[in-house]
């Protein structure tokens, strides 16, 4: 049983502390991305020299891993193969998962690509039976070698033809995985069209189309817990005080300042979330390693999120790297749903 797994036992029954809030690390970009998956090479004068290479961001997950910090790194089924080949997770306790579908909304990176124009489309490439054991076909007597844990992604776009189809791709998926004891979790996008909604109305929509959907789920099928933007905190709340059942986490969304990455981890916990699934947060900070140490702690109540942001810049100063922001631009919290709570 994984450290995940722990942690979710308590949650679900009713012995949530602060030390069981999960964070997980989303190095799965490279599904929706192409080549600028890694982001940026970073020199520690502050600038950049092209692109990671698939390798550079392969050594960047092994080192989040080697700190066993996080709960769970999320990745594409074709890095997990290579990281498990080379031994990264043969002694640890960070559960691994990976990326089981690509809406198109997803392919926001792409160069020159115009898909996030359009309603978000299902798609997916991965074989589950490939990812769990290595070959195309699930066996009961076979051995899981790679992952039983995959993100399956939806977004909601208030259009009666879109939305069906994404649901209706969730239900087949949800049918696939049932017969291979597959485990997943759900990740849920606010649509990537103009609907005409706020943002208040937004996640009235999410929460209800969470709650609608789930309605008709048994538990063997229900996904381990959520991922989902950060809406404000009243709908946050509202979610994850209607049902306990329904384990909330929170995505990081755009790169933002380094205090919106503590503020909206801060936020999350105090508003009912249990999870943080960072992406972009983690992967283009200057430090992820000293970003996530801190993350934790201010999860845990040891510093709070503008004493955090100090403290990663003296952290930066120690190890000789030039900060992409001043100490006072990465104190501002810039994020629309973090600023009416701010701490």
């Amino acid at each position: 049983m994984t450290r995940m797994d722990q942690k979710l036992r308590r949650i679900r029954a009713g012995q949530y502390t602060r030390a069981d809030f999960m964070i997980a690390d989303a190095k799965d970009a490279d599904m929706g991305t192409g080549i600028r998956m890694g982001g940026p090479r970073r020199r520690s004068d502050g600038s950049h020299d092209g692109w990671r290479t698939r390798r550079e961001f392969l050594d960047s997950i092994k080192a989040v891993v080697a700190q066993d910090i996080v709960d769970i790194m999320l990745v594409s089924a074709s890095n997990l193969e290579l990281l498990m080949e080379e031994g990264t997770f043969a002694s640890s306790d960070v559960q691994t998962a990976i990326r089981a579908n690509e809406t198109t909304d997803v392919w926001g990176g792409l160069r020159h690509g115009n898909y996030v124009t359009h309603k978000s489309i299902p798609h997916s490439s991965a074989v589950l039976p490939r990812i769990m054991h290595g070959t195309a076909i699930a066996t009961p007597e076979a051995p899981v070698t790679g992952t039983d844990l995959g993100l399956y992604s939806m977004t909601i776009n208030n259009d009666l033809a879109a939305d069906l189809a994404s649901l209706e791709a969730y239900k087949a998926f949800r049918a696939e995985a049932s017969q291979i004891g597959f485990r997943h979790f759900l990740e849920v996008f606010n649509p990537n069209t103009d609907t005409g909604l706020d943002r208040d109305a937004i996640g009235c929509l999410l929460n209800d189309h969470i709650v609608r959907c789930l309605a008709g789920v048994m538990k063997a099928d229900r996904p381990l817990f959520l991922k989902m933007p950060f809406n404000g905190a009243a709908a946050l709340e509202e979610l994850a005080t209607f049902d306990p059942s329904i384990v909330v986490g929170v995505l990081g969304g755009g790169g933002g300042t380094t205090r919106d990455t503590f503020e909206l981890v801060h936020q999350a916990e105090r508003f009912g979330a249990r999870l943080a699934l960072f992406g972009r947060k983690i992967n283009l900070a200057d430090d992820p390693l000293a970003l996530i140490a801190l993350m934790r702690r201010v999860v845990d109540q040891e510093v709070a999120p503008a004493e955090a942001v100090r403290a990663y810049h003296g952290a930066l100063q120690e190890a000789g790297i030039t900060p992409t922001r001043s100490l006072q631009d990465d104190l501002a919290v810039t994020e629309p749903p973090l600023q009416h709570a701010k701490t």
